[in-house]
């Protein structure tokens, strides 16, 4: 699976996160059904992460939420 790379503004930094297109799609969905941004959600799990790594992090929310709302993926 090839990993697809998108930029962020992060606590005031530019970044960029490389995720498969499975979690992006994940992330897409849930942040048009939540009315946020991407950079808002992105902004709250890396507050909640402690060390992990950002996209890790971002990996294991997406699976949670798909497993929480299955039918919407």
């Amino acid at each position: 699976m090839p990993l697809l790379k998108r930029s962020v503004s992060l606590a005031g930094h530019r970044t960029s996160l490389s995720l498969e297109a499975e979690f992006w799609a994940v992330i897409d969905a849930a942040i048009r059904a939540d009315g946020m941004s991407l950079a808002g959600l992105i902004a709250q799990i890396d507050e909640a992460r402690g060390l992990e790594p950002l996209a890790s992090s971002m990996r294991v929310w997406a699976l949670k939420r798909a497993q929480k709302f299955p039918a919407d993926y």
